[in-house]
């Protein structure tokens, strides 16, 4: 199993555990150039560039990313609907193009409807998942065309006798996909190179693995690789790491609560479940900073040494995870922390058990 890291561009250094919270200056380049920078030399594979409908453009960010590095590759984040399928693979082939073969798209469907409205897409969720489902074959029947007109005919896209003459480096973007509803498991098994899971318990976990695995069986494909993420908070020792996670909840919730936090989309609800259970789980999976910023996304933490956080970490990738995405509340000093203490432990681990394993005879 080859395991990969991922991270999440920061553009600012402001989070929810920053004094004000999160502010509205959306890129500052130095600091982003800085931060692109720590994760190329601190051996990352991947990084998330995230969509929002009021943050920095993401395809431009995600270039700006493969201008400022050697050997990272964007996880492009994007939302079928506001861009025709035809010219998201042109701007897909040529960034990666600019990078060399480094690019991935992550296609989100949404989970929130008055999010996606922000931006004048009035489809409820199950009609964004079917467009999504379309819109990633478009993306596929392209990249495969070498360059012949391709035309189509769907629910909700329709054109005739595209051709293109900007192929991806790759045969064709890896393309994942998220999401915790049955219908995020169906596409992704379906469809997906990777699938995007939020860090929740290890039987959770291997309980969505599961759901997600028996599309692609049903489909008769192999099953996507899986990407898991994790907001870590780590120190030299585990007394060190938790004064410092209590340090970031107190700082986050001196920014403000939010009194009956009613998410709409199914992974914070299961995220909020989880938590309702017990703030601690498994080896260092902790909970309670998912109430506290009362955000849609990645918000459960693995706490300890460096040490305990990097076993946590294989115990994912025991249970089948591929991709490990961790990114911190201080995100470019962490960044930095993980890159010296965390990743190595968990690639010499899993160097050792490939120099180990033995092979049955034939």
């Amino acid at each position: 199993m080859a395991v990969e890291f991922i991270s999440a561009v920061h553009t600012t250094p402001t989070t929810e555990a920053t004094p004000g919270g999160r502010r509205r200056e959306s890129f500052d380049p130095d600091y982003t150039r800085r931060f692109v920078h720590a994760l190329d030399e601190g051996g990352f594979d991947w990084t998330l560039v995230a969509y929002g409908s009021s943050s920095v453009d993401a395809n431009q960010l995600a270039q700006f990313v493969l201008n400022h590095s050697d050997r990272i590759a964007p996880m492009l984040a994007h939302r079928p609907g506001f861009v025709a399928p035809t010219q998201a693979a042109k701007v897909f082939a040529t960034l990666d193009r600019i990078g060399g073969g480094r690019m991935g798209v992550h296609v989100i469907s949404g989970g929130d409807d008055h999010e996606q409205r922000r931006e004048g897409d009035y489809l409820d969720k199950s009609e964004r998942y079917a467009r999504s489902e379309e819109f990633i074959r478009i993306l596929r029947q392209i990249w495969a065309s070498d360059g012949q007109p391709v035309s189509h005919e769907g629910r909700y896209y329709r054109f005739e006798d595209f051709a293109t003459d900007i192929l991806p480096v790759q045969d064709a973007l890896p393309i994942s996909v998220g999401g915790s509803s049955g219908q995020a498991y169906r596409i992704g098994g379906r469809l997906g190179d990777i699938f995007g899971l939020w860090g929740e318990p290890l039987a959770e976990t291997a309980q969505q693995i599961a759901a997600v695995n028996a599309h692609a069986d049903a489909a008769g494909r192999p099953p996507p690789r899986i990407w898991v993420s994790f907001r870590p908070i780590v120190a030299a020792t585990g007394e060190l790491a938790w004064e410092k996670a209590h340090d970031v909840l107190g700082a986050v919730r001196a920014n403000g609560s939010v009194e009956n936090w009613q998410p709409s989309n199914v992974g914070s609800q299961r995220l909020r479940a989880v938590a309702a259970r017990g703030e601690r789980h498994d080896r260092a999976l902790w909970t309670p900073l998912v109430d506290a910023t009362a955000q849609p996304g990645s918000t459960t933490a693995l706490v300890g040494s460096y040490e305990t956080v990097a076993k946590a970490l294989l115990d994912y990738v025991d249970i089948g995870c591929e991709l490990l995405s961790i990114r911190g509340w201080d995100p470019l000093t962490d960044a930095i922390d993980y890159a010296r203490h965390v990743v190595p432990l968990v690639r010499q681990e899993l160097s050792h058990r490939g120099a180990t394993t033995v092979k049955e005879p034939a």
